[in-house]
């Protein structure tokens, strides 16, 4: 028997004014959402396939920014083995620094309360602030660390100076500015159910055993969500490293947004910056559907069998 499609119901007038009225009150961000998001998106692609330095107009030139991107600039591959290198180490120490500093504040410890709130610290102080503070700490002439080996008669470490120290102790601030990290593990730590640390208990299991086999097990999915948003945020980490070595020294710290930014505001590259932008968009969207493929295997969500 032939299907006969049902007509679409009309809109009755409360409806259809309704609708107006919703569409009236969301203006203002799908207005925001296409100029400052979509317009942009769809620009930048186009930039990226002209040469364009923000004096002339644009001239259409292809995909030649991206074949010279790949084919015709001397600094991009040691850029690529830097940012892989940063984030291949900060990420995951990262995480596994967050992580266990959240169990350690879920721990009926005296003064927890103030040491979540210092923990937390670093994630609302402006990037800025942050940079001063480590260049202070870590600066061979004045640096408080170099200052203290010298009151015991030991040398100054470059830490910033020295292109083998340099990434490392990049690698160091980020760890350290996991705050954000460690209050959402607190949080999913919190929710892990009693009953399961009780029966665990009853078993014979000891305090390891249960860290491993319920407490990370439960709060896997958490701990994906953070693995995820942390290669996202290393992948274009700008602010600190610019701050406190603006790539050096000798490029050692010239990470893919420093990079792109040298291009398009120190150079006026722009239609390279965009295809650079465009290509670490597309990185970022590799790595994060290869992190979702595998997940999988290792994150267990509640009521999975």
């Amino acid at each position: 028997m032939a299907v006969i499609p049902r007509s679409r119901r009309k809109l009755t007038r409360i409806e259809r004014r309704n609708l107006i009225m919703g569409l009236i009150f969301v203006s203002p961000w799908i207005f925001g959402f296409l100029l400052f998001t979509v317009y942009p998106l769809i620009y930048s692609a186009y930039v990226s396939l002209t040469r364009y330095d923000l004096i002339g107009d644009p001239v259409f030139i292809g995909a030649t920014n991206y074949i010279k991107l790949f084919t015709d600039d001397p600094h991009f591959w040691n850029v690529m083995y830097n940012t892989v290198y940063y984030v291949g180490l900060s990420v995951p120490f990262g995480l596994i620094f967050a992580y266990l500093v959240a169990n350690l504040l879920n721990q009926e410890i005296v003064g927890r309360s103030f040491f979540r709130a210092i923990i937390y610290v670093p994630s609302i102080v402006p990037a800025v602030c942050s940079a001063m503070v480590w260049t202070f700490l870590l600066n061979i002439q004045y640096g408080a660390i170099n200052s203290i080996l010298q009151t015991f008669g030991l040398r100054a470490i470059p830490f910033l100076a020295n292109p083998a120290l340099a990434k490392p102790s990049m690698i160091a601030v980020a760890v350290w500015a996991q705050g954000a990290a460690v209050v959402i593990f607190l949080a999913s730590l919190q929710d892990v159910p009693r009953s399961l640390y009780e029966a665990a208990t009853v078993d014979g299991a000891n305090s390891w055993q249960k860290f491993w086999n319920v407490t990370i097990p439960i709060t896997t999915p958490v701990i994906l969500f953070n693995l995820i948003m942390g290669f996202i945020g290393a992948f274009q980490e700008f602010t600190i490293p610019w701050l406190l070595t603006q790539g050096g020294p000798m490029n050692s710290t010239e990470f893919y947004a420093i990079h792109l930014y040298r291009n398009a505001f120190v150079y006026l590259r722009m239609g390279k910056a965009s295809a650079m932008a465009w290509v670490l968009f597309l990185i970022i969207i590799f790595f994060s559907i290869i992190l979702f493929k595998t997940s999988a295997r290792w994150v267990y969500y509640g009521g999975d069998e």
